[in-house]
């Protein structure tokens, strides 16, 4: 609750005044070399010029941060901001004995963690009765401290398929196209058009079988390429791209030869996968802590039997799939499946990108940032530090090219022009 009042208080507008932030160091975002003595200047919501040592215009609010790194904020391309993590009481069973507003009360919470651990934007794949729909409205309507949003509402997989709810006795979840269980594609693409019609920014897919589902095999496939290529079809033709949840090798090719923007986990990634990705500019979204995550849950008892099997599969080959994605020049955009893993340390992502998959500080940056905003469609708007772009802005206490773990503290966070946190 403290937490929640400091976000609160920090959030009041500053009434369109000029401000300007200074720090010893800035990273753009766009893949350029660091500048010192940074200067941001901020009307309103937007960035208005940004370089190293500007003239500070007259009666502007002057926020020094000192020996602090700017950068632009943060993008998580793989959240599921609503209901439980795992691990908490409850998370097995949720589906069946949570209320349905449940979820998006805790979403409350869990988007004002994101916020303040510096990601200012996400995207949101994967939530039940369109509470995720809910939580953007109350975010941008500014009841609610919490990031830009992209919304999928319910994922779309097949009948007993990782996007369904499985383990319980029939009749307790039975689901359709309009909750996101589809077959065939026909109900495929009738379950596009529901979730388009109530909100969706993004359609998720579930092409392959996934770790926390109960009873399918975590690299199968789910999904025809006739299916996958009909659901692709009809979100492009509605403007919506497609983010495709795929461990396995031949649900990934598929879901690239369908067409789809991204693909989540990666898990079984080889290199004629990779290289079909980077020829059609498919995006990985490599979820590193989730995968991290869940090799803890599997090896303390937490997930137990085919799940913990399965989690210590995809461990063993997602901290590979990164490596042979860059090798093969694969675009990236972080994502943490945070709602797996716990909200609030979504930066951690970065430092797994370094240390397992070989990336360098600056390029797991600038995955962080622009990489993400070409994903989500944004990056007109969000992703760097330039004039007529967004006011999102997030601080760290040192230099991160130096040491990669200073972004799991940042200092200071802005987004719109409105800071949320500061030193």
């Amino acid at each position: 609750m403290r937490n929640f009042l400091i976000a609160l208080l920090l959030s009041t507008p500053l009434f369109a005044q000029t401000i300007v932030i200074k720090a010893a160091h800035m990273i753009d975002g766009t893949g350029s070399a660091p500048v010192s003595n940074a200067v941001v200047i901020i009307d309103g919501d937007t960035i208005t010029a940004a370089g190293a040592n500007l003239a500070i215009p007259p009666k502007a609010k002057v926020i020094d941060l000192g020996g602090a790194t700017i950068m632009p904020g943060f993008i998580d391309a793989h959240t599921h901001l609503i209901g439980r993590a795992l691990g908490e009481p409850g998370w097995d069973d949720a589906e069946v004995r949570d209320l349905e507003g449940y979820g998006a009360i805790r979403g409350v919470e869990n988007a004002q963690k994101t916020l303040l651990d510096g990601i200012t934007t996400v995207r949101n794949v994967g939530a039940s009765y369109f509470n995720d729909v809910a939580l953007r409205q109350a975010i941008n309507e500014g009841h609610i401290a919490g990031p830009r949003m992209r919304t999928a509402a319910h994922a779309i997989g097949i009948t007993g398929g990782h996007c369904d709810d499985n383990g319980f006795r029939p009749g307790v979840v039975e689901r359709g196209p309009r909750d996101g269980v589809a077959n065939g594609a026909e109900e495929v693409r009738a379950a596009v058009r529901y979730q388009v019609k109530y909100g969706a920014d993004v359609i998720k897919v579930c092409a392959t079988g996934g770790v926390l589902s109960e009873g399918d095999a975590v690299g199968a496939t789910q999904y025809s390429f006739e299916e996958l290529k009909a659901l692709v079809d009809e979100a492009h033709k509605l403007e919506r791209k497609v983010a495709a949840h795929a461990h396995g090798t031949e649900g990934i090719k598929l879901a690239v030869k369908a067409g789809v923007s991204s693909i989540e986990h990666g898990s079984f990634l080889d290199e004629e996968a990779a290289k079909m990705m980077a020829e059609r500019g498919t995006y990985l979204v490599p979820t590193l802590s989730a995968v991290e995550t869940v090799e803890k849950a599997a090896k303390s008892g937490v997930l137990k039997g085919l799940r913990a099997e399965k989690a210590l599969a995809a461990a063993a080959g997602a901290r590979n799939a990164l490596k042979i994605a860059l090798a093969n020049h694969v675009p990236v955009a972080m994502g943490t499946d945070a709602g797996v893993g716990a909200h609030g340390t979504n930066m951690h992502e970065l430092t797994l990108m370094v240390e397992w998959g070989g990336m360098k500080p600056l390029d797991a940056i600038t995955a962080s940032t622009m990489g993400g905003a070409r994903l989500l469609g944004w990056d007109k708007r969000i992703g760097s530090i330039e004039a007529g772009k967004y006011a999102d802005l997030v601080a760290v206490p040192a230099d991160p090219l130096q040491d990669v773990h200073v972004l799991e503290h940042v200092s200071f966070v802005m987004k719109n022009g409105v800071v949320y946190k500061q030193p």
